[in-house]
């Protein structure tokens, strides 16, 4: 039976979108492989409690430099962070413990969303993330990069070569590659399929 030219165009088409779909994604889980964000959580999203966080963030941030500074790759940089949870949990939760709030801190993998920095984005998908979670932790988020140290610089090539990144995935999260909107917005459709299945099976 032949084959009407819709038909082929279709068949076609669904081949092409897999094809984007699995490259894309490959191309978010390589470099989720070398990046380690931040996530701090609030305990609310009242002036003051969204305040608190910032001052948690910052306490989490400087001890973080301390550790990580010596680190070459996300390898070196998680094994330090996991060794070294103690210490920051513990500025986290003397930072938080001051304005009278807990927070617990964890060392886990997360998804998220496509996020917008001042000079660079990051596609939506799982990362490896330590995340602080302060007081009851219904709050807006503050997302950034831990390692390499993006969150207190702009993301220079310094700061990415760090990390090890190639030339395109620089290109990429810098916006310097043709597409990268679109590409970034497979890569958050194709995660939250992931993530509704992996909820409902």
């Amino acid at each position: 039976m032949k084959l009407k030219i819709w038909e082929v165009s279709l068949v076609i088409a669904v081949v092409v979108s897999l094809l984007t779909v699995t490259v894309v994604a490959s191309g978010q889980e390589q470099l989720s492989d070398k990046l380690i964000r931040l996530h701090v959580v609030a305990n609310s999203d009242s002036d003051y409690d969204q305040t608190v966080k910032l001052y948690v963030r910052d306490a989490v941030l400087e001890k973080t430099q301390q550790l990580t500074q010596s680190a070459e790759n996300s390898e070196q940089a998680e094994k330090i962070l996991t060794d070294n949870l103690g210490q920051i949990a513990a500025a986290a939760s003397e930072k938080a413990e001051k304005y009278g709030y807990s927070a617990v801190t964890t060392l886990e993998t997360e998804y998220f969303p496509t996020r917008q920095y001042d000079t660079f984005s990051l596609p939506a998908g799982e990362y490896k993330a330590l995340r602080v979670t302060i007081g009851e932790g219904k709050g807006h988020n503050w997302w950034c990069v831990v390692f390499p140290p993006l969150c207190v610089s702009a993301a220079g090539d310094e700061g990415l070569v760090s990390a090890g990144l190639t030339e395109s995935e620089k290109n990429m999260i810098t916006g310097k590659t043709s597409g990268y909107v679109i590409k970034f917005k497979i890569t958050e459709l194709f995660g939250q399929l992931k993530n509704a299945l992996r909820e409902n099976f």
